[in-house]
């Protein structure tokens, strides 16, 4: 069962798609995290998730891991599948406790009352392209959980 689940294709699908949505992810990861790129920081994100959204603390740590050193840990390519379905689960919990109420559209011209789901729904089906796909080439599990059957197979 590991086998199946870290096992990564010979192709360039689950490079393009990690390293798309990785790089996308760890910006926003930075943020919450060092307070990068206009952030607030650990500090100022855990109290926002705690007081406004009311998440439990545990929870708010968790995104803030998972956009962080998932984020890098998935452009490295090492547990893929896991970690592209724990962020599409984040990107559905995301649009469903903020951003459902908002509509479809981002709010390109601040003139809205907040954000809208189309860029959580691009995540999602990133994430869920890794989760069927794999990690694809030039990638940890690719390293580690190859089999002369599976060469054969995707070369």
């Amino acid at each position: 069962m590991t086998y199946n689940i870290l096992a990564a294709h010979n192709d360039y699908t689950g490079l393009i798609l990690r390293l798309t949505l990785g790089g996308v992810i760890l910006p926003h990861g930075a943020q919450k995290l060092f307070g990068w790129f206009g952030g607030y920081g650990f500090t100022g994100t855990m109290q926002f998730f705690t007081e406004v959204i009311h998440l439990p603390w545990i929870i708010g740590f968790g995104v803030i891991l998972l956009e962080t050193l998932g984020a890098l840990l998935l452009i490295s390519g090492f547990g893929s599948r896991i970690l592209a379905a724990l962020m599409a689960l984040l990107m559905t919990g995301i649009v469903f406790s903020v951003h459902w109420e908002n509509g479809f559209f981002m709010n390109w011209f601040g003139n809205l009352k907040g954000e809208g789901i189309e860029y959580f729904l691009l995540a999602i089906g990133l994430a869920l392209g890794i989760v069927v796909n794999g990690a694809g080439v030039y990638s940890i599990d690719r390293m580690l959980f190859k089999s002369k059957k599976q060469e054969q197979v995707f070369a």
